[in-house]
């Protein structure tokens, strides 16, 4: 049976309609907004967050797909899937210091793991995932991203490009159901946002160890990431 090509495979996660979860979340969206973030700013914050938050989860997700790709033996001694799996999440943890995103981050974490131990059940890389969240619980999306782009063969930059897209394509689509509008308003938005990143593509793209995973914090977003966690008057989690 021939495989599909990883730019399909790269399609079918970025459309919407797949069902990984992502419906529930706002990118951080709905807290700034609610933090007090006035609407005429959202695209100037799309941008900023495709060139800092967004960098964060794709080099995340290209360097968890170098240790699930690259021969243990190139590794050097001592080396394992699961001990580099757990390394890469702890430097993420680090770069994501607010609980509740790194509680959405799982949680949707789960819904792509779901995604991939269905559609490539056999592949190395996903069954490597699905022993580690059975052992150390759920992981955060940015690493399930990096197990299938493992699995399919996405190309680094690739990974990362999908990585701002579904990003700026998740607050676009939250938008529209926080403050209705032309649709194709954020549309423009989300390729202003990819734009700014691509920049950072090639960068993030050779990452190849926890340690050069971009730190490109966003500390007001944590904070009302956070606020937001407490309410109940919400129509996304985060």
């Amino acid at each position: 049976m021939t495989s599909p090509h990883a730019l399909s495979v790269a399609m079918l996660l970025a459309d919407a309609r797949l069902p990984g979860g992502g419906h529930a979340h706002s990118a951080s969206l709905e807290p700034a907004l609610l933090g007090g973030m006035p609407e005429r700013d959202v695209p100037a914050w799309m941008v900023g967050r495709a060139t800092t938050v967004s960098l964060v989860e794709a080099g995340t997700a290209v360097v968890t797909s170098r240790v699930l790709t690259v021969p243990r033996a190139s590794r050097g001694p001592g080396a394992t899937d699961g001990a580099e799996v757990a390394e890469v999440v702890q430097a993420w943890a680090a770069r994501t210091p607010a609980p509740a995103l790194r509680d959405a981050a799982r949680l949707l974490g789960r819904g792509y793991l779901r995604v991939a131990r269905t559609l490539w059940p056999t592949a190395t890389a996903v069954r490597t995932l699905v022993a580690h969240e059975a052992a150390r619980g759920p992981l955060p999306r940015a690493v399930v991203l990096g197990a299938v782009a493992a699995a399919t063969g996405l190309a680094p930059a690739d990974v990362v490009r999908l990585t701002v897209y579904d990003d700026a394509q998740t607050a676009a689509s939250a938008y529209l159901k926080l403050a209705p509008c032309d649709p194709l308003a954020p549309a423009r938005w989300v390729l202003d946002a990819c734009a700014a990143a691509e920049e950072h593509v090639l960068r993030v793209a050779a990452c190849t160890t926890p340690e050069e995973i971009p730190a490109s914090g966003a500390p007001q977003t944590e904070g009302w990431a956070q606020a937001h966690a407490l309410t109940n008057q919400r129509l996304f989690r985060a």
